[in-house]
């Protein structure tokens, strides 16, 4: 009786260790595949910088500081790897981003450019996607961190190889979106 007892607590820690494990591998393949929607994102709003800067180039030859800014800006964004180094290039990228619409506005042959204005609608909606994808990841990287962190799976997690993942911030300086002007006025 005693080690019919022993064997079955024996498997049932078992079963509990890979439920555990297989939990925390399931959620950690979901914050990784998150975080690859929000690459996705972060590439396509790279590739539309150099157009809009090529864009209004000609309209803005005095002001090719403004334009060098954003093109390093946009360098050091898509060399970033990982949300550590990811969040404030892009924090950066954006602020940049914000001063060359600023600048824009100052020019009416780019406010009246269909080439212009569609570039900053689709930055605009690229922006968008990449808000609801970084919510999305931090969402998963909450729950993937927190399984972690609730006992019992917490006295497994570490030794599993198991490690918190990043979240995706950008500094509070940094929240301001880029304002975008779509009126023909």
């Amino acid at each position: 009786m005693a080690i019919t007892l022993i064997l079955g607590s024996v498997g049932l820690i078992v079963v509990w260790l890979v439920v555990v494990y297989n939990g925390l591998i399931g959620l950690k393949n979901q914050v990784q595949n998150a975080w690859q929607q929000i690459d996705v994102q972060l590439k396509r709003r790279h590739d539309l910088i150099p157009n809009l800067v090529n864009a209004v180039k000609g309209a803005m030859q005095f002001e090719r500081d403004t334009l060098e800014r954003v093109i390093a800006a946009r360098n050091r964004a898509a060399s970033a790897r990982g949300p550590q180094e990811a969040a404030p290039a892009e924090g950066q990228l954006s602020q940049a981003l914000s001063r060359l619409f600023a600048l824009m506005e100052n020019y009416p042959d780019l406010k009246s450019s269909q080439n212009v204005l569609q570039l900053q609608e689709e930055l605009t909606s690229t922006e968008n996607r990449i808000g609801f994808a970084r919510q999305f990841y931090n969402d998963l990287v909450a729950r993937y961190n927190i399984k972690q962190q609730v006992f019992p799976t917490s006295l497994m997690a570490a030794g599993m190889g198991f490690a918190p993942a990043d979240y995706f911030h950008i500094e509070e300086a940094e929240k301001v979106s880029p304002r975008v002007d779509l009126s023909l006025n």
